[in-house]
């Protein structure tokens, strides 16, 4: 066999795998480049959450309307539950705070969190914390060190909820693998367009 015999069937072998890593490499670049276009979180929230970019976002709807835009920002790729991190969502219609802290305890309850005296307890702060909103409003969600869910209303302080049990079970109704809303979740994440 010839050396340019050798050579070309050299890099015949070698140009498939070239190719694969030339794939891999492009498709990491496009995942981690996946830019969502949020509006800049409040300054009070940046404060809070050092470092912080958007790592993903999108459209929630319900029975085709749409109820808000939501974006997850975080230092860092992926979902750690008692790192610093901020949900951000942009409602696109009027709905009554306490249908919404209705709504997030059931939605808590399908993921198996909490007991029913603890649902029953996180219910009535949400209801204390979470205004009517508007079209047009914004509701940023800040988790904090030590389990404290700090809430932000059109970028104004409007209360804390202090229970680590709570935290982990109010972000996981979008965060959680086993939400009911699981493409909502992947978008929020960066995990999909």
């Amino acid at each position: 066999m010839s050396a340019s015999t050798r050579s070309s069937a050299t890099e015949r072998r070698i140009a498939p795998s070239a190719a694969v890593a030339l794939a891999l490499a492009l498709a990491a670049t496009l995942a981690s480049s996946y830019d969502v276009n949020a509006p800049p979180l409040p300054p009070l929230v940046v404060e809070l959450v050092p470092n912080v970019k958007v790592q993903g976002g999108g459209e929630l709807t319900f029975l085709g309307l749409s109820v808000y835009d939501g974006y997850y920002w975080s230092p860092a790729r992926g979902w750690a539950k008692d790192a610093p991190f901020a949900l951000d969502l942009h409602y696109h219609r009027a709905l009554d705070g306490a249908k919404i802290a209705e709504r997030s305890v059931s939605e808590i309850a399908k993921l198996g969190y909490g007991t029913i005296e603890q649902r029953a307890r996180w219910s009535r702060e949400m209801q204390r914390v979470f205004p009517d909103v508007r079209r047009g409003d914004r509701i940023t969600g800040v988790n904090l060190p030590g389990g404290v869910v700090r809430y932000f209303y059109n970028g104004k302080l409007i209360g804390d909820i202090a229970d680590p049990g709570f935290a982990h079970a109010f972000f996981g109704i979008w965060l959680d693998p086993k939400t009911s809303e699981l493409d909502f979740r992947q978008r929020l994440l960066g995990e999909k367009p």
